[in-house]
This record gives C-alpha cells, structure tokens and sequence, in this order.
C-alpha cells in the first residue's frame, strides 16, 4: 500500500531502486537546499518593490508589463539578489556572469548601467561600493504559491528568499530556446486544452527543451506541483512505476509497484506530470499516464517520444524542424532570422567570442542547415566543428556527417553524444523486419509512394502487407515522414536518417539487388514530373 507523505522518502525496500533513488525528494518537497557553488535553490517566481523575477523564463516584469533586458543585465540581478544585499565585488560578478571569458571592467559597467536603465526610477536598488563592487538593496519576497501569475503581481508573503526552493523537480534551463515561440505557445494550448499531450519527433529534434520550456510556463497554474521522470536510464520497464512514484513523493512499503498502485496513492489537487523519452518502454508509460489520469481529474500529464504512447485520451504534436530558409533567401538578408540558422550562428559564438559571419558564410551555413534537415541536435554539433574548421570545410565533410558530427556535450545522454548514436538509439528499438524495410527504402533520394516501397521493400519473405505494416510504422516513430507537398500520400527519409540506412543498406549487401527492382523508379519520377509541368 502506497501513501504520500508530508516529506517525501523512499524505502530501502523498494522495487527497482536504482530508479527510485534517482530523484532527490527531500531537495523539492520544501527543506533547505543549496544549488552549485553554494548558492540557494530559488522559488519559480520572486518580487522586489513592483518587480517580478522568473528565474527560469529569464524574464522581469514592472507592473505587469515585461521589461526588455539583456541575458548578461538579467545575469548579474540574479547574482545580486542572491546575496540577500551582501557586498558582490566586481571580479565575483565577472567571474559568475561571464564564467570562462575574459573580460574587463568596462564591460561590467556597461550592463550595470543597462539593468539600472531598465530599472527605471527604482534604479537605486544597486548600490554601487566604491571600488569594491555592488549591493542588491531592495527587500525579496515570495508570492503565494496559487497566485504566481507574472503579468499581474498578487499578494506577497513576507517569507524571504533564502533557504527555500521550489517544490518541483523540473531541471532549470541552462540556455535558452532559439527559433522555438510559434512551438512553445503552441505545445502550452494543448496542455491546458488535454489532459495528455505527447511531443513526438525524431531523435535531436528537440522534443525534451521544448517540453521542459513548457513545463516552466506551466508551473504557476499547477501551484508549482509539477514533476518530472526521466525514464532514458531504464531498461526495465517495471521500473517505471517506481520512478513515477519517487518523483511524486511517494512512498512504498512492499513488492514491486504498479501504475494502478501509484495513482491510487495520489491526492486530487492538480499535478503536471513531464514523462521524458517513453519510446523505449512505450507500453508502461502509456499504463502509468493513464491511470494517473483516471484517478487524479486534475492531474495533466506531457511525454517526450519517439512514436505516440497511444494512450485514450492522448494528443500528438509532431515537433517540426526548425525553420530553414529557402535556396533564394540565402541571397538576402532573410536567412539569419531562421531558427536554424540562428542557432547555428550561436553555437559558433559559444565557442568564438564576437563571431560574425560574411555573406558568403551565411550562405554557407543556410546550406548546412538544410542538409541537416533543421534537426537541432545536428545543427549544434555541425556548429561545433565549424567553430573550428569553418564553414566551407564543414560543408565539405558533410558527406561523411557521422564522421564529423561528433564531440557532443559530455553530459549529454550517451543517444545525443553524436548523431550515428541518436539514430542508433531509434533503428534498437525496431523489430528485425522495420529494420530491413527502413534500409531498403533508403533507395529513394526523394519521396516515393506506397507502390513505390512495395517494388523495393516486398520480397518472398516480407509481403506487401507486411511492407505496408512496417512503412506506418516507421512514419509513427518518425523515421519515415509524410510529404505534405504532394497531392497524394507519398513518404521520404529525412536525409540524415536515409545516409544511416543507406549505410545499413550497404553493409546488408542488398544495395544491387534493391536498385535492381527499381530501375523503373527514375524513369516513372520522371513521368510524374513531367505530367505536372503546365501546358
């Protein structure tokens, strides 16, 4: 029998414990807690004066109304008002907001005097010492927990800052989100509207940042009872449940633990429940989500995945690429304003302090992105090498991109270390049949039809239906995608997944006997392309 508990724990007999002791319960049920470098764990929203902070949205409000502030000006008010109006000298602050950079004091004195601008008539809330450094002199508050809308300030209670956190255990963000708005406001309406709302996408594509952000603007609504579970690191599917029940605070006394046994245990107030990457024990989580959903009316429930969890209930939303910019924009100054080029660009001034590219090398780089498909997670790591190759020989490698889209973060999950390992992560999770079938439809350079994959994938082992099965499996677990250009239902490979399967093609020695049956191929393209022309 399960129950929740004031202050959550976990018992040493539980089921699957390397799972369960994952999530740190006592740091988010409310006890003090100290982050990196010693400094508190910070409520999802503060307020000095007429101000309101949200930390993990990077914004400030005056009045309701959003201040427009530099990442470097928002940097240094967080740092000061985590002293609680000590002394922070000048070389701290440098070395906190600009942690692995050389600057100089001028710099610092520039965003100073940009944040007090911003600060209006309440600028003298930083205190400048005289050649020392600065103090935060307002008064931090908290807002009640149920009132934590940021465009309107409600009440405030008179509980400092200092020693207390947030009762959720949503990771913070690190960065932030580049060309992804349209996304967020869309992926927010649907988590209000849905009691279950899956993010689907391919593997790098960005379905955990986008999540996470909107994880974060959800938490005033849900009394900041939002939980995430991070179910990458299991490879037992009856661990899920234990790990649901750890991040939810509950507590379990005996046996291995079921969906039906942890939502049983919980209470009706509201809860945002963030399950991340589900694909790999698609079934449990699908369980888990909807018996939480039955037992709790209040409770909202968003997945991370590679193919839908297909639970009653369940809204898809299909993570696009980010916006690439056309073969014509690159000779104008459109291109740097796509998301995919804007996070390009970015990443290479991550590594190069004050990057600017040419023209030419915009242009470059527009192209990189394409042949990238907009996929984030390859357009970070083809960044990384540009930072140091440059643009014309990253393009040039490209061919080989498994070769040179490595070196990832080395706290990434090991799926998103390099890009063969994020596919690799997809093609284990096929049967032998969708794996067979993917190779061969990694013939076409373009989109085909389903006739189309029957001349190439069907043979006196795997029959049409059987082709036909596995093509919409693989579109449902976003390896194959739908081409929303045509008329009719026709189907392509992204290119980075169809140089995979192209390799896992040759490897098979089946390439000859595949382009052997679709030798008709190019000549029926042909014809299709011409009847299309206009008279």
């Amino acid at each position: 029998m399960l129950s929740r508990q004031d202050v959550p724990a976990i018992s040493d007999r539980v089921s699957c414990e390397a799972a369960a002791k994952r999530y740190d319960i006592a740091a988010i049920a409310g006890s003090p807690a100290l982050g990196a470098g010693g400094h508190p764990v910070w409520p999802a929203v503060v307020e000095f004066g007429r101000f309101r902070v949200l930390r993990h949205r990077r914004e400030v409000f005056a009045d309701g109304t959003p201040l427009t502030l530099g990442s470097r000006a928002f940097d240094i008010l967080i740092v000061l008002m985590e002293t609680n109006g000590a002394l922070v000298t000048k070389d701290e602050l440098l070395s906190r907001v600009w942690r692995g950079t050389i600057v100089d004091e001028n710099t610092l004195h520039f965003q100073v005097s940009a944040l007090r601008k911003a600060l209006g008539t309440d600028r003298d809330v930083i205190k400048t010492i005289s050649g020392r450094g600065y103090r935060f002199t307002a008064d931090i508050i908290v807002p009640n927990a149920l009132d934590q809308n940021p465009c309107h300030p409600g009440t405030a209670s008179t509980a400092q800052v200092m020693g207390l956190s947030v009762p959720t255990n949503l990771p913070a963000p690190i960065s932030d989100l580049i060309g992804r708005e349209d996304e967020l406001a869309e992926i927010v309406d649907l988590v209000m509207a849905h009691r279950l709302v899956t993010l689907i996408g391919p593997g790098g594509i960005g379905k955990t940042g986008l999540c996470l952000e909107a994880a974060w603007r959800e938490l005033p609504k849900f009394g900041d009872n939002v939980r995430f579970v991070d179910l990458a690191g299991l490879s037992d599917p009856e661990c899920v449940p234990a790990a649901v029940a750890a991040a939810l605070g509950l507590e379990i006394a005996t046996g291995t633990v079921s969906p039906d046994q942890v939502a049983e245990a919980l209470g009706a107030g509201p809860l945002l429940l963030v399950l991340e990457t589900c694909e790999h024990v698609v079934t449990i989580a699908a369980r888990m989500a909807e018996a939480i959903l039955r037992a709790n009316a209040a409770a909202h429930v968003i997945a991370t995945s590679r193919e839908p969890l297909r639970a009653e209930g369940e809204w898809i939303y299909v993570v696009p690429p980010l916006d690439l910019p056309s073969d014509a924009s690159t000779d104008n100054c459109d291109a740097p304003q796509c998301g995919s080029v804007r996070l390009f660009i970015e990443r290479v001034r991550a590594v190069r302090r004050g990057y600017s590219p040419s023209k030419q090398a915009v242009t470059a780089i527009a192209a990189i992105c394409r042949r990238l498909d907009g996929i984030p997670l390859a357009i970070e790591l083809a960044a990384q090498r540009a930072a140091v190759l440059g643009t014309d020989e990253t393009t040039a490698q490209l061919d080989d991109r498994f070769g040179l889209l490595t070196e990832g973060r080395r706290t990434a999950p090991p799926r998103h270390q390099t890009l063969r390992a994020t596919l690799d992560w997809s093609h284990e999770l096929l049967t032998d049949t969708e794996r067979v079938v993917m190779r061969r439809l990694s013939i076409f350079p373009g989109s085909f039809t389903i006739e189309n994959a029957f001349t190439a994938a069907a043979d006196a082992e795997i029959a049409g239906t059987t082709v036909t099965h596995c093509l919409a499996n693989l579109v449902s677990k976003c390896l194959v995608i739908i081409d929303a250009d045509t008329s009719y239902m026709q189907y392509r490979l992204l290119d980075t997944t169809r140089a995979y399967a192209l390799e896992k093609l040759t490897e098979s020695g089946e390439l000859k006997v595949v382009e052997q049956r679709i030798s008709g191929f190019r000549r029926d393209r042909f014809d299709f392309n011409r009847a299309k022309q206009p008279a």
